[in-house]
């Protein structure tokens, strides 16, 4: 009954909601800028410029260098003369309407992802969407873990909904897997697949792991089909749910603990492509794990046939033992035959 009731316990505290009483920045000394991410000034590349800009003092002291260590806890960091508070962590997911903006500054005074939650945390967005896309977004004043998400190198998957105009073929989907050249590099998505096909439109699930602007817009647009609807689902282990439009939610303690799961090391494409195989992926992967193996079948066979014409279908060694039967066969045939009979032949006068 013990082990029982901790179990129920624990799963319990999982499913709570992740308002930690942990002071953003509790701990020994570390860096500065990791410091003013936690405290929710933004990105850590985002507080570097703040600290080279001379906006940052330590104990009264301007600080201009990256990689100053301090304590939180016993020396006193401002910005732009206003002490830094160490807020409690918080962080939000929540299903973004289409016409709401992800940035956290607009002067034209539009409505805004961090106004629908009105939480004044210094919160902000993780992995923005355009105003004209919806679905999941995440929200929250933890900037360590927010840069961790958004950079490159840790290969958080991001699943969208797409509904395009057009039918989308075969060869179109092919060059999209394979990578499609825009203006500012090359755009490579880990997966794409029709859901749906209507008599106009195309419904797409798409993965990625590294986002430009407006990527998925303009790699399909290059393939010659126009987005009408672009939803995201899913970041990382974080999914969207049933959550109702411009509602949100606090994420629970296992969720905030999955994302710092896939969030500890950096992953490389040689570990990923390691990591599909072990886990026996699907789609694109999974096709081209199939393909693969369908390939060596045909080359196994191709090598396991004869040479010899007529015997395609047996071995190289039945194949010789029958040419000699043959062979053998033909020679005693030709010892035992009897002669032929003359012809009677009348001879002409």
């Amino acid at each position: 009954m013990n082990k029982e009731s901790s179990r129920k316990r624990s799963r319990r505290y999982d499913q709570r909601p992740a308002r930690t009483s942990r002071k953003a920045g509790d701990g020994d000394s570390v860096r500065l800028q990791k410091v003013l991410a936690a405290a929710g000034y933004g990105s850590r590349r985002h507080c570097e410029e703040l600290i080279t800009a001379g906006r940052v003092q330590v104990n009264r002291k301007v600080v201009t260098e990256l990689g100053v260590k301090v304590d939180p806890g016993s020396e006193e960091v401002r910005v732009d003369g206003d002490v830094i508070e160490r807020p409690t962590l918080r962080y939000y997911v929540l299903n973004k309407p289409q016409g709401v903006l992800s940035t956290n500054s607009d002067p034209d005074g539009r409505v805004r992802v961090v106004d629908l939650i009105g939480d004044s945390n210094h919160l902000f967005t993780i992995g923005r969407l355009d105003r004209s896309s919806e679905g999941l977004i995440i929200v929250t004043n933890d900037g360590d873990l927010a840069n961790k998400i958004a950079h490159p190198s840790y290969q958080i998957n991001k699943i969208y909904t797409v509904r395009v105009a057009g039918n989308i073929q075969r060869e179109q989907l092919a060059e999209v897997r394979q990578g499609v050249y825009l203006s500012d590099g090359k755009a490579n998505v880990e997966s794409i697949r029709v859901k749906k096909r209507h008599k106009q439109t195309t419904e797409l699930e798409m993965i990625l792991a590294e986002g430009k602007n407006r990527e998925i817009r303009r790699v399909l647009a290059r393939v010659g089909h126009k987005v009408l609807q672009l939803k995201r689902i899913a970041i990382g282990p974080v999914r969207l749910g049933e959550l109702p439009e411009g509602a949100y939610r606090e994420l629970t303690v296992a969720e905030v603990k999955a994302l710092k799961r896939v969030t500890s090391e950096p992953s490389s494409p040689s570990t990923r492509r390691k990591y599909a195989k072990r886990k026996g992926t699907t789609g694109n992967a999974k096709r081209k794990v199939v393909k693969k193996t369908q390939q060596g079948r045909r080359k196994k066979s191709d090598d396991s046939r004869s040479t010899t014409p007529g015997t395609t279908r047996k071995s190289a060694r039945g194949a010789a033992r029958n040419s000699k039967k043959r062979s053998s066969k033909s020679s005693s045939g030709s010892s035992q035959r009897k002669p032929a009979k003359k012809r009677n032949v009348r001879k002409r006068r």
